[in-house]
């Protein structure tokens, strides 16, 4: 399937302004940043104010915490290391992280910790990028598997959300993970994010640079990617949006962080490739307008078009694709760090394409069929799998602005 070149239509953009209009007016969503582009033809959205009781109207270069948008710029920069032959994504994780040697796997997901086999074999790059390292993600509540309740004390913060972030550093957090079991042999199930986690140190002992050090140079300063980073500075905690979450006994909206004594408002212990990245609209669109270039940004090379197919294809299996239901719906995939198009019979729904959600309130998807990339930047956190129903209104929109 290939993409039909079309633009957008001004009286379906006008439709969309609307939609997003009245989840700010309604006090659902206090602010946002929306982009949509079709083919060369992009348009921007900017509405409401940066925190429920500032009356300031955002800025189109507000900084949003992206969550779990953080993945796939972590993935490119594993891609990058791949491009310049420092490693391979069939290397074994132990290469640089000797601490993960040898694993043990639980005998079944409801085992005490001591009840284990040997690994059948390493986990690979590819495992970590693909999230089939062996663990991650649980879908049941805190504390219903021992092996959840371990995680948990470690204080290693990769079964949920990633905040607050851990007060300990990379080494010593990859210590403790390395005193636990796997859930499962590597390779063999999905689960979700703890492989960004685990990325994020072998992109720092692969490159023998701290990860924020390393993502600047390879991708933040070629991409002109000002505002990205694991903390805002003081100079820029003006534009630094406040984070909400949902209170559903209330229906009112709780703070989840403050931009200047909040958890970004420092540099953190640990750079955290998993979720714990702030950016803008312009920033993450010089992200995924590099991908959708094959790696290029104006006109000189940031990624191979190689490692950007192998990050935006399926790399799932049937079974794979079965098991992570309802993470993930039976018409998705998932490349590197991100969801991809799976198998559909007939059109595709929407959204389709590659990207993936942040849990702060954030999503993007570039459809390969339609030609059509979304970005939309929120300060209001979600509280379920399923998807909000302003996320449902801006892809409704988006998608209603396609031209004919």
């Amino acid at each position: 399937m290939t993409a039909t070149r079309r633009g957008l239509d001004r009286a379906g953009l006008a439709r969309l302004r609307a939609k997003l209009g009245a989840h700010v007016e309604s006090g659902a969503v206090p602010g946002l940043t929306a982009l949509v582009a079709c083919g060369d033809d992009v348009h921007v959205e900017v509405l409401g104010t940066p925190a429920s009781d500032d009356a300031t109207p955002l800025r189109r270069d507000a900084i949003f915490r992206i969550a779990s948008l953080s993945k796939p710029i972590g993935a490119a920069a594993a891609m990058a290391l791949v491009d310049d032959g420092v490693m391979e994504v069939a290397d074994p994780v132990d290469k640089f992280l000797p601490e993960l040697a040898d694993r043990r796997v639980l005998r079944s997901l409801d085992s005490p910790l001591g009840d284990t086999v040997r690994a059948e074999r390493p986990i690979t790059i590819e495992d970590l990028l693909t999230f089939r390292l062996g663990f991650g993600l649980i879908m049941a509540p805190p504390g219903t598997y021992p092996i959840q309740s371990a995680e948990a004390e470690l204080g290693l913060m990769t079964l949920g959300p990633p905040w607050p972030p851990p007060p300990f550093g990379a080494d010593e957090w990859l210590a403790r993970f390395a005193s636990l079991p796997l859930m499962e042999q590597p390779g063999t199930t999905w689960r979700y994010n703890t492989g960004a986690h685990v990325l994020g140190l072998v992109i720092e002992r692969a490159s023998g640079q701290p990860l924020e050090a390393f993502l600047r140079e390879r991708l933040f300063e070629p991409l002109g990617m000002r505002d990205t980073s694991f903390s805002v500075p003081a100079d820029k905690q003006d534009r630094f949006t406040t984070a909400y979450l949902p209170n559903v006994e209330t229906g009112g909206l709780d703070v989840l962080d403050e931009p200047h004594t909040g958890w970004w408002s420092a540099p953190p212990a640990m750079g955290n490739i998993a979720g714990m990245l702030v950016s803008t609209l312009d920033d993450f669109w010089a992200f995924v307008s590099m991908l959708l270039a094959g790696g290029t940004h104006d006109g000189e090379h940031v990624l191979s078009s190689g490692a950007v197919a192998e990050m935006t294809r399926d790399h799932l299996t049937a079974a794979q694709r079965a098991g992570s239901l309802p993470f993930l719906s039976g018409q998705e995939g998932w490349g590197y760090c991100m969801v991809t198009p799976g198998p559909v019979d007939g059109d595709p729904p929407v959204p389709w394409g590659f990207g993936w959600n942040g849990g702060t309130g954030t999503v993007w998807s570039s459809d390969p069929v339609r030609g059509l990339t979304g970005i939309f930047l929120t300060q209001r956190a979600m509280n379920s799998p399923e998807p909000p129903s302003h996320f449902v209104d801006f892809w409704d929109g988006a998608y209603g602005a396609i031209g004919v």
